[in-house]
């Protein structure tokens, strides 16, 4: 699945009355500019949750078992099939009047490979000792694959021979680091087949691994236990003045896992304690988050593990925790031992996965392009749209967007939650580390940034990492120092993408399609 190396390219974004055109390195030499056609109203920026906390649909299938989905309708139509020499001409105009220098040869290849690609058709990358989508695998490169696999070591839930099989993946932008070469998370997804005689006593079996998986890896010098998801809230009610839904899922703390339990307010009145057992009543969501450091590099991360637990019946019949096997579009698989444990999960996929998918994703694209504000998700979402549609010239377009100087922000925005959880008392992060990884932030947005905005961002970071070395305590939380800075993050980036994206008449044309749609709340 070898793809050429990527050229490095340079983006000058078209004049905005923001000023907030130029997101590139400051030695940059200037490019000529162009001004992007405006098309779509622009609201103020919010910050967004960094994750969404609706479970994903159901998903693909393996291939040597079934047959491709059938192309049925769906909110997202499959364009019509042009030859990739067709495709490169169609966005060729736009990246030039937009100053985007595109790499021809290679949006060629690419194009070509994409051309002759079932989305649902799985490959073993047997050199890497990985395996996945093949339109997936096209988008990951192994640079850093021994990173990813030792925090694979920290997140992954274990095997128990008889009882317990899994198979541990990379998803989210992690699993597209041929062209995000700036990840904000390292994010992992593994498939978690449980043998019992009941599902009850599947689920207590969860209960049990995943109670002790946190408090495994609460602490240490390079991991750091942030939250785990498991069971769903009965009634609504908040906790520390936070609200919470019914039907959400239920967060524990580091110490909530200690204890088994903790302590809501009712929304209607009085409280109630919440026990480790009543998250078996319906699992739900389930889901580990942890700051984790590289040592070597001096980097820190958020890591997540979303867990898809399925329950095995000893007829042999498979069943879906949560009511759906999740799909495999944009997970990369770090262990070929695990192909027969994949194989025999997503057997249980429903025909219409690859529709299924592609309207969830569109929900999401509606989420950030109007409720809350983030057109790098916006960005992201639809170029996995495109690329599994057909739309393969807008997805092609869209990959020369991911690796500019102003990306790397993103990482910077995903940093500010790093950091306020490394800064727990409890954590025992490796300091050093801490103090490198701000260092790196602080040029990186010297680099990135430029103006009253860099000012503010250079300053809290600074604020906070004396306040790490016990030179300066500081008043307020992290969480307060980060606010004012983590908006003018992401104001940035809102700027960057809103221009590129508009800046290509069938994107603009679909985000104002999606823009229109009426969604339930």
């Amino acid at each position: 699945m070898a793809t050429a190396p990527r050229k490095k390219k340079t983006i000058s974004t078209p004049a905005r009355k923001t000023q907030a055109a130029a997101r590139v390195k400051k030695s940059k030499p200037a490019k000529k500019t162009a001004s992007a056609k405006k098309t779509a109203p622009r609201p103020s920026a919010k910050k967004t949750a960094s994750r969404p906390s609706a479970k994903k649909t159901a998903s693909a299938k393996q291939t040597a078992s079934r047959p491709p989905a059938k192309k049925t309708a769906s909110a997202q139509k499959t364009a019509p099939r042009i030859s990739p020499e067709q495709e490169v001409k169609k966005i060729r105009a736009s990246a030039e009047r937009l100053g985007i220098e595109l790499d021809e040869a290679e949006a060629l290849q690419w194009l070509t490979q994409m051309a002759a690609q079932d989305a649902s058709q799985v490959t073993v990358d047997t050199k890497h000792d990985i395996y996945g989508a093949k339109v997936a695998i096209l988008d990951f490169s192994p640079q850093d694959l021994e990173y990813f696999r030792a925090i694979g070591k920290i997140v992954a839930v274990a095997d128990q021979p008889g009882v317990v099989e899994t198979a541990l993946a990379l998803s989210g932008s992690a699993a597209q680091s041929k062209i995000q070469t700036n990840p904000g998370d390292a994010d992992f997804f593994q498939r978690v087949n449980i043998k019992a005689e009941t599902r009850e006593a599947a689920i207590q079996i969860l209960a049990d691994l995943m109670r002790a998986k946190g408090l495994e890896t609460r602490n240490g010098p390079n991991y750091h236990l942030l939250a785990v998801k498991f069971g769903t809230h009965a009634q609504n009610a908040a906790r520390n003045g936070k609200p919470i839904k019914k039907g959400s899922p239920i967060t524990w703390y580091p110490q909530d896992l200690e204890n088994g339990a903790f302590e809501v307010e009712l929304a209607e009145g009085g409280k109630r304690v919440i026990y480790w057992a009543d998250g078996a009543v319906e699992p739900g969501w389930t889901k580990f988050d942890w700051v984790v450091a590289d040592t070597e590099r001096g980097v820190l991360a958020n890591a997540s593990n979303l867990l898809d637990v399925s329950w095995e019946a000893p007829d042999g019949k498979i069943t879906p925790l949560d009511g759906a096997v999740d799909p495999y579009f944009q997970e990369i698989y770090l262990d070929p031992t695990s192909v027969p444990v994949f194989s025999k999960i997503v057997r249980e996929v429903s025909k219409d996965a690859l529709q299924k998918y592609v309207a969830a994703l569109e929900h999401e694209v509606y989420k950030y392009l109007v409720k809350h504000l983030n057109y790098g998700k916006v960005a992201k979402r639809s170029y996995n749209i495109f690329r599994l549609t057909g739309r393969h010239a807008e997805a092609a377009y869209m990959r020369e967007l991911f690796d500019e100087p102003t990306t790397a922000l993103y990482r910077v925005w995903s940093l500010f939650d790093t950091l306020s959880g490394a800064a727990a008392p409890d954590s025992k992060l490796d300091r050093v580390v801490l103090l490198k990884q701000y260092d790196k932030l602080i040029e990186q947005v010297i680099v990135s940034t430029e103006g009253e905005r860099e000012r503010r961002i250079v300053h809290a970071l600074m604020r906070a990492r004396d306040e790490a070395l016990g030179l300066q305590p500081m008043l307020e939380s992290l969480d307060q120092t980060f606010e004012t800075p983590r908006q003018d993050v992401m104001a940035l980036l809102n700027d960057y993408f809103h221009d590129l994206l508009y800046g290509l008449k069938p994107i603009a044309e679909f985000l104002e399609e999606i823009r229109k749609r009426q969604y339930a709340e």
